[in-house]
């Protein structure tokens, strides 16, 4: 998919399940290097609790993106 997601005609035409935060229609994982992107600008920017609900869905949708503990 790699859209420019910055785009906001782009992020508008996302089905609400390609966000991490579908309800904030935040942190948008349509594809991996999304889902990657996500987990970084999460990390730098996000709350605790966005940190674990961004990293519950990633890793829902790509479980090759699950961090061992």
């Amino acid at each position: 998919m790699a859209k420019d997601l910055s785009d906001s005609e782009n992020r508008k035409k996302l089905k609400k399940s390609s966000f991490a935060l579908p309800e904030q229609e935040k942190y948008p994982i349509p594809d991996i290097e999304h889902a990657r992107n996500a987990l970084a600008r999460v990390a730098q920017h996000g709350s605790a609790a966005e940190k674990k609900k961004v990293r519950a869905a990633v890793e829902k949708k790509y479980p090759s993106l699950k961090k061992d503990d």
